[in-house]
């Protein structure tokens, strides 16, 4: 909370995420699996096996200090790999407290302190991880344009990369939503974290039959939200992470009404005591359309758009995928038929698709990641595993 301005409570949240990866990767460590299969020689059988890569080097944003770093972590020394992890500039003092728990561990457990590397440091830490040939795996979580630095500069010594970048996640509402689950899924999404995830829910998109009741009920939601000392269990919002990001919040409600927006909720950034540090923002709504380049980009702020749409569902997904990014998606519906639309080949192209819950948040039993300028990176569950091998 000190460091990047998490609520107590998400911080919470997000310290169990690290204890509930280490639980599945312990699990996980019994079941490194590979495949026998019969040969067209006679006599013959093959079979494969997954060896660590060894050096792995990760790369963490600020806006989850700790649980990306563990979801890698975690999963690369259960394969047999050692770490190098090169925190956020913004947050090293949540890396160096992890790296403190985990050498106090590997103590206890008579193993080498060196299993657990860190390096606080700006971006030329991470030039020098992207570059070096002794680390076959660079794991990058932060906005898409440095992931595309990454990918060009592991890819030209040949080295894999595994990147977790940019999203531009929407809620689809559709005539047959839950109108108070909508409303709880759909703030919950666009506020947490000050709008600061790259699961935070940037665009819903409703249908014009119910627009103006879920835009009545949202509008309502956001006048009742406390913006505040995130250390405050009374408080829903806290800071943004600095200066430039407020600058980008300013920019992006500019823009919007530029474009032929309209703001239902206003911004602006806060001042008083309290506030001194220039960093606490009011959480925005406008009404907007998709094409609009702002609406087109991620700002990492809490600025959330309304759009409508008047067909079925399948314009609604439509809309939902006409963006760069791929991470996180969700609709709201009690229809079955919706749901299986959304969730079928030719629905949602992200890499997490929701039905009656918000876009934000992840279970670590489940891979996590998404498409397109999103990465097409999988970290944490599933067979995720098999990246660090």
């Amino acid at each position: 909370s000190y460091e990047m301005g998490k609520s107590y409570q998400e911080g919470l949240g997000e310290v169990q995420e690290m204890i509930d990866i280490c639980d599945f990767a312990v699990g996980l460590s019994r079941q490194l699996h590979g495949l026998t299969m019969h040969s067209e020689r006679p006599s013959h059988r093959m079979y494969e096996q997954y060896h660590p890569l060894g050096v792995v080097g990760i790369i963490s944003a600020f806006n989850f200090p700790v649980a990306v770093w563990s979801w890698n972590t975690a999963l690369a020394w259960i394969c047999g790999d050692v770490c190098v992890w090169k925190p956020s500039e913004k947050t090293p003092l949540c890396g160096v407290a992890c790296q403190n728990i985990i050498a106090e561990v590997l103590r206890e457990n008579n193993l080498p302190e060196g299993i657990s590397c860190l390096i606080n440091g700006d971006y030329k830490i991470g030039q020098l991880l992207n570059r070096d040939t002794r680390v076959p795996l660079v794991s990058a979580t932060g906005s898409t344009r440095m992931g595309k630095i990454v990918a060009q500069e592991v890819a030209a010594r040949l080295g894999r990369s595994l990147l977790e970048l940019g999203g531009n996640n929407a809620i689809i509402v559709t005539p047959d939503a839950d109108v108070k689950m909508t409303v709880i899924g759909a703030v919950f999404g666009a506020v947490g974290t000050a709008g600061q995830r790259c699961t935070s829910t940037r665009r819903l998109i409703i249908h014009e039959s119910i627009y103006d009741k879920v835009k009545d009920a949202i509008v309502a939601a956001y006048g009742q939200l406390r913006i505040g000392n995130p250390l405050d269990q009374n408080n829903h919002v806290g800071p943004l992470i600095d200066t430039h990001a407020v600058e980008q919040y300013n920019k992006a409600l500019a823009q919007v009404v530029a474009e032929g927006g309209k703001i239902l909720v206003e911004g602006g950034v806060l001042s008083g005591a309290g506030y001194e540090s220039g960093c606490y923002v009011k959480p925005a709504i406008a009404e907007a359309k998709n094409d609009f380049a702002i609406v087109q980009h991620e700002t990492f702020a809490p600025v959330l758009y309304l759009l409508k749409y008047s067909g079925d569902v399948t314009e609604a997904i439509e809309i939902q995928n006409g963006v760069a990014q791929g991470l996180s998606s969700a609709i709201m519906t009690n229809n079955l038929r919706e749901a299986e639309a959304f969730l079928s080949a030719a629905g949602s192209d992200c890499g997490i698709a929701n039905v009656n819950i918000g876009t934000s948040g992840a279970e670590i039993g489940g891979a996590f990641g998404g498409e397109k300028e999103t990465g097409g990176g999988r970290e944490s569950g599933s067979d995720a595993w098999k990246v660090y091998m």
